[in-house]
């Protein structure tokens, strides 16, 4: 593989020494009994609507959260549909639309106004009088953490809603009026399917989840979301209430070997003593996004199997959290994608290169961009085998620009803000047959494809996966063609 300079004009060809990853000589495993304490520093005794932010049965639960009514007041209303952020939306006596957590579509509730804007307001959850069908048990004893926004309905239902939710984005901000949204694609997984969760610290030191609106923390014992691994440490897990870490991050690779990173405002690290097989890495003031990583303890890097392929993970470098989900994306991009021997490939955002490795093997080259530095040595790492892969280190509204390429087919996968508009238009001037886009944000995908069909594009084809069950998070898979 050939790795580019930020500035694509001064190509240099300097190979990465690393090896493509394998297995580790020796792999640490997690104690099978009850993990023994770890315990960073000292020990002590979830008009333009606004963006909001089980056990698997059926059966209808008794209305939540509920208050006597002669102590709540408030007001009763309707809820008609839910919105993109997990919140459902009613009608208030003005006609002002009012946005409610934890409710859902058709149900009679009393709510209480805690913020009141000149076109809408938000609201707190009383009661619920007249409960939907849909409504079920949350199935964790943290509901009200704010990780998740569709504990309270069944899986079908969340389903159907993050389809609806995406083609109304399609209509309402692309302006299309029959998107071709396709049935989403279950995950495998409705529970515990994260393989990284990031976690704020309690007063006391305990991890936890922002409640919603605020920046008080939940403290959590047990995550129904984590993956196995993860869940077995949490309750292990002790900080000083004193240790000055503002973030912890957990991630699982190969084998259940786990990697935790340490983010503070303090540029010092805390002492550290630890009894458990894991990685630990510190990251000081502005995270791993502004400094490399201090290694505490184990590696700065786990191995992560996706398709029988193990691929380097490094503290900074993102990858899909839900692995069994995102291994259906890539069968679905193998599957649908016109790769031809000879075609050239061209992936913007491209991490660590888990689509890339299994592209580019079936097309004729492969040019990727990515520019967090992380990532880019993963990337580099992970396809080092490939000679006829190209990777552009820097920000793509920066590289796409200068890059003088005519692909026939353009992958890209954004953040959530979607494409910047240089980015975009350097896209367009390229003129790809086909583009391809691969989506976390309804409302920016939407956007962006608004541009995309003013610049020459028709939308093919639109495929939502679920990505990250009992919140309201949708990925998709979206076809362009011109």
């Amino acid at each position: 593989m050939a790795r580019k300079p930020a500035k694509p004009s001064r190509p240099v060809k300097d190979r990465p020494g690393s090896n493509p990853p394998a297995a580790p000589a020796a792999k640490r495993k997690p104690s099978r009994g009850k993990p023994a304490a770890a315990r960073p520093g000292k020990k002590t005794p979830g008009e333009t609507l606004p963006r909001q932010s089980v056990e698997d049965g059926e059966r209808p639960i008794p209305p939540q959260p509920q208050r006597p009514r002669q102590e709540a007041p408030g007001h009763e209303g309707d809820l008609l549909a839910l919105v993109y952020g997990g919140d459902a939306m009613g009608r208030l006596p003005d006609g002002r639309a009012v946005f409610v957590p934890c409710g859902l579509p058709g149900e009679r509730v009393r709510l209480r106004l805690v913020e009141q804007k000149r076109g809408f307001a938000r609201a707190e959850l009383l009661e619920v009088l007249s409960p939907s069908p849909e409504r079920i048990l949350p199935g964790c004893p943290a509901a009200n953490c704010g990780g998740c926004h569709y504990m309270h309905m069944t899986y079908p239902a969340q389903l159907a809603a993050k389809t609806a939710i995406l083609r109304d984005q399609l209509q309402r901000i692309a302006g299309l009026v029959e998107p071709p949204v396709a049935p989403i694609v279950p995950s495998p997984q409705q529970w515990n399917y994260r393989n990284a969760v990031q976690f704020h610290l309690a007063p006391d030191g305990r991890l936890g989840f922002q409640e919603p609106g605020s920046h008080r923390v939940v403290p959590v014992e047990d995550c129904r979301l984590c993956h196995p691994a993860i869940a077995e440490i949490l309750p292990t897990v002790d900080f000083a209430a004193d240790a000055g870490i503002e973030r912890v991050q957990v991630r699982v690779g190969m084998e259940d070997e786990i990697l935790v990173v340490l983010e503070s405002n303090d540029p010092v690290p805390p002492e550290l003593s630890i009894d458990l097989p894991v990685s630990v890495v510190f990251a000081g003031p502005g995270g791993l996004a502004e400094n490399a990583p201090l290694v505490m303890a184990g590696d700065d890097h786990l191995l992560v199997e996706a398709l029988g392929r193990p691929f380097r993970v490094s503290a900074g470098s993102f990858f899909q959290v839900n692995t069994p989900q995102a291994e259906n994306m890539l069968g679905y991009l193998l599957d649908h994608l016109p790769l031809e021997p000879q075609a050239l490939l061209l992936e913007v955002y491209a991490g660590v290169g888990l689509f890339s490795a299994f592209l580019a093997p079936r097309v004729g080259q492969l040019a990727a961009v990515e520019s967090a530095p992380a990532a880019v040595d993963d990337f580099a790492a992970n396809l080092d085998a490939l000679d006829n892969v190209a990777l552009y280190a820097g920000p793509a509204e920066e590289i796409l620009p200068a890059l003088d390429l005519r692909p026939d087919i353009i992958l890209v996968d954004p953040p959530r803000v979607g494409l910047a508009l240089p980015a975009l238009d350097a896209l367009l001037a390229m003129e790809a047959p086909f583009l391809a886009y691969i989506s976390c944000d309804p409302a920016t995908l939407a956007r962006d494809a608004k541009r995309l069909l003013a610049g020459g594009y028709r939308l093919q084809s639109v495929q939502p996966f679920d990505m990250f069950p009992q919140t309201y998070h949708i990925e998709s898979i979206s076809f362009f063609t011109r």
